[in-house]
């Protein structure tokens, strides 16, 4: 597939200081793009400069194949680009329908359309935006009388009914309650289907929502790119967010991944198996009890998601660490039995397990081994 958005080595520079720094990015025709990043990391320069908002100060910003650099903002939406900017821009004294009717042409001015009669094409067109928006049945509302919710999907359906091929959407959920933000999250999943889409947001619940692909800006770069899970258990966006490194290293990272994905691999977290990952986990990579207790908190950040253990495993380079896994994955499946000495494991755990033993290649003696190892749940 082609790419739709192409940036080199794209550097903005505002007295000597470098909002974006020499930050390259890519993205593919019809892909659904999230980003995020702390405050100042450059996202609405990002979209600025995108836009012809904002001129960079070296690099380039192509768009199907076409350079927009010194395009202005006018000449870039003719292009194709579409920009939601975070604060609805709806015309409150307007009906719905009569937003999206002036959305539909952008040769009509307000005039026109309050005194004119749209075509039955543009009446097909706000019939199907209305709906896709959610809006039919305030179709005839006054726009100051939505919700913010409602206004925010208002002003996408007006950016959806000029027909862009990229759709700019910044912080689309910023101020709405969880019922809003599940609204317009499906909105965009819905609209993903026939369009290309960069949305920029800080709630990473809404993130979680509608991810594909995430980039991680930092600095006026790129951090990292790839999936939720991905980004979300990268120990240098842990850095950025947190402001600290984390106190587990690359090592600890993995082996905890691992023995948390065959803790879900019933599809369910048990209390019991939780509290074995946080009690003994803290114990094998801390030392003492304050350690511990901070481990612990920063380790259920990575019980939240599955992930499948068979692209964990070869990250695994030592012995050591692979007897590691088994032996502490061993104890967490086994957290729940009814009875001490007598191990409740259900089918899907025996078939991850024996999937784990196989992966992680094991003699059949080490493996019994490090299965007597293993502490009976009192």
């Amino acid at each position: 597939m082609t790419n739709i958005l192409e940036i080199n080595n794209l550097t903005v520079s505002f007295d000597g200081f470098k909002a974006l720094d020499a930050l390259t990015f890519s993205m593919e025709e019809g892909e659904l793009r999230t980003i995020i990043g702390p405050n100042g990391a450059g996202k609405t320069t990002f979209l600025d400069v995108i836009t012809g908002k904002t001129q960079p100060t070296q690099g380039k910003v192509s768009f199907k194949g076409r350079n927009l650099r010194g395009l202005s903002e006018h000449q870039v939406s003719r292009r194709g680009i579409g920009r939601k900017f975070q604060t609805p821009r709806v015309y409150l004294n307007l009906t719905v329908r009569e937003n999206l009717d002036l959305a539909c042409n952008r040769n009509k001015n307000v005039f026109q359309t309050l005194l004119g009669k749209p075509s039955k094409s543009d009446r097909r067109t706000v019939v199907g935006l209305l709906e896709t928006v959610g809006l039919t049945v305030k179709a005839d509302f006054l726009a100051n009388l939505l919700s913010h919710g409602e206004k925010q999907r208002l002003e996408i359906g007006m950016l959806v009914a000029q027909s862009p091929d990229l759709l700019l959407v910044d912080e689309p959920v910023a101020g709405l309650t969880d019922e809003e933000t599940e609204n317009v999250g499906a909105l965009l999943l819905d609209l993903a289907a026939s369009h290309s889409i960069i949305v920029i947001e800080h709630d990473m619940e809404f993130v979680r929502q509608i991810a594909r692909k995430v980039t991680v800006l930092h600095q006026g770069s790129v951090l990292c790119e790839g999936t939720m899970d991905e980004v979300q258990n990268d120990p240098h966006v842990i850095e950025v967010y947190l402001g600290e490194a984390p106190s587990i290293g690359d090592r600890e990272l993995k082996i905890i991944r691992i023995v948390a994905a065959m803790a879900w691999c019933d599809g369910n977290l048990a209390p019991e198996e939780e509290e074995v990952i946080l009690s003994r986990l803290s114990r094998q990579f801390a030392t003492d009890s304050q350690q511990q207790e901070e481990l612990q908190e920063e380790l259920k950040n990575y019980l939240a998601q599955d992930v499948a253990i068979a692209n964990l495993i070869p990250e695994l380079k030592s012995t050591e660490e692979r007897e590691l896994v088994l032996k502490l994955s061993y104890e967490v499946i086994s957290s729940s039995s009814r009875t001490p000495n007598e191990p409740n494991i259900n089918q899907q755990e025996t078939a991850a397990y024996e999937q784990l033993v196989q992966l992680l290649d094991l003699p059949p003696e080490v493996v019994r081994r490090l299965e007597a190892e293993v502490e009976p749940r009192a």
